[in-house]
C-alpha cells in the first residue's frame, strides 16, 4: 500500500521553483499529497513552467495568488532573494506556517522579516533530490505542536528528519549540508585509485559508488558496530590493513574531522552577516 504524508492535506504554497523546491514537492506528490494542493510561485517562467512539468503542480501568476487559502508555505529561494519574496508577501503570510530552507538565514531574522511568527528553519542536504536527504530542523518559539507535526510530515517525504535546537544548524550545515561534496571527493579517490591500478574508468566509478551505498547501508542496519564493521574488512599485514596505514600516517580522519569544523565554521560567518 502506497504510504501517504497525511489523509486531510491543506493547501501548500512554495515560493521559489527551483531544483530543491521541485524536489521537495516530488516527494511529497509521491507519497500521497495531491497536486491540487500545492501552488507554487517564481518570478522566472521558465522555472515555474519546469516545476510544473516535472511535478504536476500548478504556478500562481503572483506572490499573492500562491499564498492565498495556503496553511503552509515553503520558502525555498535564493537568500539574497528572502528579504524581498517575504516583503513582498506581506500581510499574506499572517498566521500562516512558514517553512524556510533558505541558507543562512535565522529563525530571529526571518521573524522580523516575515508577517508570522510560526516559522520553522531548515537545512536540508541535496541527497533530497533522490529522496536520500538528511534533514534537520528548528522552530521559533510560537511554533506550536501542529507546526512541528506538519513540518515533520512534509520533510519526511524525502529522507530522514529530525528536530534539533537553533544553535546547532551550522553544525548540521558542516556534517550533512556539506557532507556530500566530501563523499564525493572520496569517491573520486576511490575511482581513480582504480584506474591507477588497471581498472577502466566507468567500471572504477561504477565500483566506488556502489562500495560507498553498500557499506553506509552496512552502517545504516548497524550504526553501533561501524567499528566492529571496519576491524572485520582488515585483515592482520593484509591489503586493507596496508591501506588503512597510509590513511593513518596521512591524518584521514582527522582531515575529514576538520572539514565538517571548517564548514561550520563557515555557516556560522555567513550567519553573522545576515
Amino acid at each position: 500500500m502506497k504510504k501517504t504524508v497525511s489523509k486531510k492535506t491543506d493547501r501548500i504554497a512554495v515560493i521559489g521553483a527551483g531544483k530543491m523546491a521541485t524536489a521537495i514537492t516530488v516527494s511529497l506528490v509521491s507519497k500521497g499529497v495531491p497536486a491540487s494542493s500545492i501552488l507554487a510561485y517564481d518570478v522566472s517562467a521558465a522555472a515555474a513552467k519546469k516545476f510544473t512539468d516535472a511535478t504536476g503542480c500548478k504556478t500562481a501568476a503572483t506572490l499573492a495568488d500562491a499564498l492565498k487559502d495556503a496553511s503552509a508555505v515553503l520558502l525555498a529561494v535564493k537568500p539574497q532573494v528572502a528579504p524581498v519574496a517575504l516583503k513582498e508577501a506581506g500581510s499574506a503570510l499572517r498566521g500562516k506556517l512558514l517553512i524556510s530552507i533558505v541558507a543562512g538565514l535565522k529563525l530571529e531574522s526571518l521573524a522580523a522579516l516575515a508577517s508570522t511568527d510560526r516559522i520553522v528553519r531548515v537545512m536540508p542536504n541535496t541527497p533530497a533530490l533522490v529522496q536520500q536527504g538528511m534533514t534537520c530542523f528548528a522552530v521559533s518559539p510560537k511554533a506550536t505542536a501542529a507546526d512541528r507535526d506538519c513540518a515533520g510530515k512534509i520533510l519526511s517525504s524525502f529522507g530522514l528528519v529530525r528536530e534539533v535546537p537553533e544553535s546547532l544548524l551550522d553544525a548540521v550545515t558542516g556534517l550533512s549540508g556539506s557532507g556530500p561534496a566530501f563523499v564525493m571527493e572520496f569517491i573520486l579517490g576511490l575511482a581513480e585509485g582504480g584506474v591507477y591500478c588497471g581498472l577502466p574508468r566507468d567500471l572504477a566509478v561504477e565500483s566506488a559508488i556502489q562500495t560507498v551505498l553498500g557499506t553506509a547501508e552496512m552502517c545504516k542496519r548497524d550504526p553501533q558496530a561501524i567499528s566492529a564493521l571496519r576491524n572485520a574488512v582488515i585483515t592482520p599485514n593484509g591489503t586493507t590493513a596496508r591501506g588503512i596505514h597510509v590513511l593513518d600516517v596521512a591524518g584521514f580522519r582527522g582531515i575529514v574531522e576538520n572539514c565538517v569544523i571548517a564548514a561550520a565554521e563557515r555557516s556560522a560567518e555567513l550567519g553573522r552577516k545576515k
